[in-house]
């Protein structure tokens, strides 16, 4: 008997290529996250195995997530890193207000560009660790102080990524905004920023990184809360399977961050419509 049902059965090609896609983007990471946390494990057995080790013994993988257990259910983990949040928070938001329009700027006046670039490049090789004891004289508070170093850490990306999308775009975009009667504002509205969007949020994703490593150090100055501080008390304390475990938090939040802005970097598209 002869069928007339059409045939869905999927092309070779395209299973092979369904399977490799799965194994990109599931078996992959899994097998990277299986291979460090076996090193991790073997790594805890050097500690427990020599006595000479003993006092680390709680950063092996065992302890570490006992104790990153207890962090969570205790409510320690939250209680650490919401300030933490709030101040890598205000050093990004003044970052990007302050960097993304100079960036703008220089990616659009050739004679500003030269300028500051030079200035800029001295300030932005300084670490921003460097400015602590300016930053504690200047403000009043240790939060504003912290904030500042963040501010400090954070402006150099957003600002250079930005002028680097500006000139990226093309001429012939800003030439039929001009021509269609756009002046500077209408100009910057409706071409220059909708076509950067992606630039100031890859400036953004790695300023968030370079906040996310210098806030801990920070906060080893005079504040009684955050990571920062919750790994020194950690660290004075010999809680090392506490410190192994506020680490391994740190590395969590700063994963989970910089996902939300990957994110909104892979849905930041810009067709032009002039």
């Amino acid at each position: 008997m002869i069928s007339l049902a059409p045939d869905i059965r999927p092309a070779p090609g395209s299973v092979v290529s369904a399977l490799r896609a799965a194994g990109s983007q599931f078996v992959a990471p899994a097998l990277g996250i299986a291979t460090m946390l076996g090193l991790w494990w073997m790594a805890g057995l050097v500690l427990t195995s020599e006595p000479r080790f003993a006092a680390f013994q709680g950063f092996a993988i065992e302890r570490t997530f006992a104790s990153f257990g207890d962090l969570l259910v205790s409510g320690d983990a939250w209680r650490a890193a919401r300030p933490s949040l709030i101040r890598v928070g205000y050093g990004l938001f003044w970052a990007f207000v302050i960097g993304a329009p100079i960036g703008l700027a220089l990616g659009c006046y050739r004679l500003f560009e030269n300028a500051v670039q030079l200035p800029f490049q001295i300030l932005r090789m300084v670490s921003p660790l460097a400015w602590m004891p300016i930053a504690i004289i200047a403000f009043a508070s240790w939060d504003g102080a912290i904030v500042f170093l963040i501010f400090a850490a954070a402006i150099w990306p957003i600002l250079f990524a930005t002028a680097a999308g500006v000139k990226q775009i093309d001429p012939v975009w800003t030439a039929m905004a001009r021509n269609l009667g756009g002046r500077h504002l209408a100009l910057l509205k409706t071409v220059i920023v909708p076509a950067v969007a992606q630039d100031i949020l890859t400036g953004l994703r790695l300023a968030l990184g370079v906040a996310w490593v210098v806030l801990v150090p920070a906060e080893y100055l005079g504040v009684t809360s955050g990571l920062g501080y919750a790994i020194n008390d950690a660290r004075d304390t010999l809680s090392y399977d506490r410190l192994a475990a506020l680490v391994l938090l740190i590395g969590l939040i700063g994963y989970a961050l910089d996902a939300v802005i990957g994110f909104a970097l892979r849905r930041a598209h810009w067709t032009p419509s002039i």
